[in-house]
């Protein structure tokens, strides 16, 4: 007898949202389970901020489903948006108010009673690292501080699920680093799906990767997994100098052509007179097949290394920049 599995944090089924002639979203599909770290990534247009608002209720979809922990966003919007923090690109913050009465406002907004605003403002703003801010007001602090108070907000309620919509925009490097630590902890209890353009912070930060261009998903795995499939296999460098014997380049090349999953061979401008350099592009790392290939010909491996595709050439390639 079979069961019924249980629902994910984020459920998304054939999404699909047309502004007139334009499409939005065309029928998107993922799934994302309690206690993952997801980025989210598109060149501008793809439709990730769209499909965000539909996640968070703020706008309908034409077509499909989304659901949070079970929960339909248009039929049970009450219910599915306790669930949420949500941080809109520009964070919706009033820059006349101080910081302690802004988020007690949105406290109050989430149903908190008095004592349980007070406690979740002091929590939220020690893990933001906001506390000594509370008294500023709003339009005095810095991009990377009204950041902060975003995220502050968005965690008040103690959500399970975070959907945080270009949380670095318009900082500094410094400040960048502070806000992708802070989302790094947060995602170490809760769901997470983080939109953004630095590829660098998906990387250090998320589990998965889900791409989409043009309103459609053309990608969803681990990043890891991404840029292997995408690469085409492993590109692996190697330069040979001398040993024994000075190597006849041609018969080199077709040796190592001739190596098991190579799938491409190209010659490389070598660093000194007499050495020999390469670069494979094999479908499975052949690391030690070389050494022995070097020790065979009695020439000796002054270098040696694999390269990983990174996700900005993945990004690239699949989004056709």
């Amino acid at each position: 007898m079979s069961s019924t599995p249980p629902p994910g944090a984020i459920e998304v089924v054939d999404l699909q949202k047309h502004y007139g002639s334009l499409q939005a979203l065309r029928g998107v599909s993922f799934r994302i389970d309690h206690g993952e770290v997801v980025g989210f990534l598109g060149p501008n247009g793809a439709g990730k901020s769209t499909a965000m608002k539909c996640l968070t209720g703020y706008i309908a979809p034409t077509g499909g489903a989304a659901r949070i922990q079970g929960h339909d966003v248009l039929t049970e919007p009450t219910a599915a948006r306790r669930l949420l923090g949500y941080l809109p690109e520009n964070a919706p913050l009033y820059t006349d108010m101080r910081v302690r009465d802004y988020l007690d406002y949105v406290g109050r907004v989430r149903g908190l009673g008095e004592s349980e605003r007070a406690r979740a403002i002091d929590k939220a703003a020690e893990r933001c690292g906001i506390q000594e801010r509370l008294g500023q007001q709003v339009g005095e602090l810095s991009k990377g501080y009204r950041q902060r108070v975003g995220l502050a907000q968005a965690l008040l309620h103690e959500p399970p699920i975070l959907v945080l919509d270009e949380p670095t925009t318009g900082l500094d490097p410094n400040q960048i680093v502070e806000i992708r630590n802070l989302i790094r902890d947060i995602g170490r209890k809760r769901t997470v799906l983080l939109s953004t353009h630095i590829l660098s912070e998906v990387q250090a930060t998320c589990d998965r990767v889900i791409i989409i261009h043009q309103g459609q998903l053309v990608a969803d795995g681990r990043t890891a997994e991404i840029t292997a499939r995408e690469a085409g296999g492993l590109l692996l460098q190697v330069t040979f100098a001398p040993g024994k014997v000075d190597p006849d380049r041609d018969e080199l090349a077709e040796a190592l052509q001739a190596l098991p999953g190579v799938r491409q061979l190209s010659r490389v401008e070598a660093e000194r007179p007499g050495w020999s350099s390469f670069e494979l592009l094999a479908a499975s790392d052949l690391r030690q097949e070389l050494f022995r290939l070097a020790v065979a010909r009695g020439l000796e491996i002054v270098e040696l290394g694999r390269e990983k595709t990174n996700l900005e050439e993945v990004f690239r390639r699949l989004t056709g920049r």
